[in-house]
């Protein structure tokens, strides 16, 4: 009978050990879930229940996304106006940030480690630092309400990270690739474009994921550099969201604008979630 005990207490360990971890992995996904699930179902009320706490809508109701969507409200414009913002920030991006990943990874000269740590340096700052002096600047070369104003300052934050991420992952491809296809005929150009660049496929997806996501989420540069509705960015508008008749309280329109906001990101990242940890870890293996 005593030996019984220690054999019912090591299997109790054991079960605690193993449920443990996943308790603990569902207590983080419920935290973070908790409040775009509280979003969707807010946005699913009628206007008239817009205050309830009920888990789960009733009746459910679409007149919130129609609320969205109509009247004068821009947020059809400002969901291609952050297309626009958020794709031209991801190209440009991935353009400067693979030849400058490639010749950080290939070349070798002086404080070349310096140059990598002033460039991951450069996004530490906040951005409500540079609000204001870029604001000046803008103004006095007529950039304000455009879509370069938008765009050039999301390139200093998704630049850095860009280049990092590049660089680690062009580090740990073999540059005997290039040797043998300039054996070939091809230049260093034409190795790079056809060779490492497709072999390079799952870091540059990557990054163009995460970038699109902080660009396509990007506020304080797009509402500080913009005042007219016609070139604000969907956050913006949603943000500036008044309602259909601009007396409204407009609780239940803003949870359906996030809503519409969201579910492409969250879509993307569901659909591509293989690729972008592939890419993730790739560069830290050699």
């Amino acid at each position: 009978m005593a030996t019984d005990i220690p054999q019912v207490r090591a299997g109790e360990n054991a079960a605690l050990k193993r449920w443990l971890p996943l308790l603990g992995v569902a207590i983080i996904v419920i935290y973070c879930l908790a409040p775009f699930y509280w979003m969707v179902v807010s946005a699913f009320r009628r206007p008239s229940d817009q205050f309830s706490n009920k888990l789960i809508p009733a009746p459910f109701s679409m007149q919130n996304f129609k609320d969205v969507f109509s009247g004068d409200n821009g947020f059809g414009r400002g969901l291609l106006n952050s297309l626009i913002v958020a794709g031209s920030v991801t190209i440009l991006t991935l353009i400067i940030g693979m030849v400058a990943a490639y010749t950080l990874a290939r070349l070798d000269f002086k404080f070349k480690n310096v140059v990598l740590a002033i460039i991951i340096t450069t996004s530490m700052f906040p951005g409500i630092s540079l609000v204001v002096p870029l604001l000046k600047l803008f103004v006095n070369i007529h950039w304000i309400n455009t879509y370069q104003a938008m765009i050039v300052p999301s390139l200093s934050f998704a630049l850095p990270l860009a280049v990092w991420n590049l660089t680690a992952f062009f580090r740990q491809m073999p540059q005997e690739l290039e040797q043998a296809a300039m054996v070939d005929g091809c230049t260093p150009a034409q190795a790079f474009r056809k060779v490492i660049i497709p072999l390079a496929a799952p870091g540059v997806f990557t990054t163009a994921i995460i970038t699109f996501i902080a660009a396509w989420n990007e506020f304080l540069i797009a509402l500080s550099m913009t005042n007219k509705k016609s070139i604000q960015t969907a956050n913006v508008i949603v943000s500036q969201f008044t309602g259909t008749t601009g007396r409204d309280q407009p609780f239940g329109s803003q949870m359906a604008a996030g809503v519409v906001v969201t579910i492409p990101l969250v879509i993307a990242v569901l659909l591509f979630q293989r690729r972008i940890v592939a890419g993730l870890t790739a560069g830290g293996v050699k």
